[in-house]
């Protein structure tokens, strides 16, 4: 079974204004922040050729509960290619699974604790993406 398949997001958080510091990354990296606080770079991938894939980058508010319960200040988002049975054998495995898998337009989320307390979040594109 293919586990991780490539990097899916890039969440963190801000110790400041998180409107701010998008913003800056605007301003200075050229960064096409969207009204939603983050930007989604294109790109086609070799699992995907015909297709587009994404990988979405996001500042998210310091007050932000969406890393609980890790306390770090970030939080990654790998791709996978079946996140329903890579969530069955991380739990197999001994893994701190969060909750369960949730689904959406945006495709298929799950969500693992790594040994030092990160929260990662598994992330199953839709078909095509």
């Amino acid at each position: 079974m293919k586990r991780v398949t490539g990097i899916g997001g890039i969440f963190f958080k801000a110790r400041g204004d998180s409107a701010a510091l998008a913003a800056w990354y605007q301003k200075h990296l050229g960064i096409d922040v969207q009204p939603w606080g983050g930007a989604a770079f294109s790109w086609a991938g070799p699992d995907n050729p015909q297709g587009v894939g994404t990988t979405v980058w996001n500042v998210n508010a310091a007050d932000s509960d969406y890393f609980a319960p890790s306390t770090a200040s970030f939080m990654i988002n790998y791709r996978v290619a079946d996140v329903h049975a890579l969530i069955k054998t991380l739990r197999e495995e001994g893994c701190d699974v969060q909750g369960e898998v949730q689904e959406s337009e945006y495709g298929k989320f799950g969500w693992v604790m790594d040994p030092e307390g990160n929260k990662i979040e598994l992330w199953e594109p839709p078909a095509g993406q």
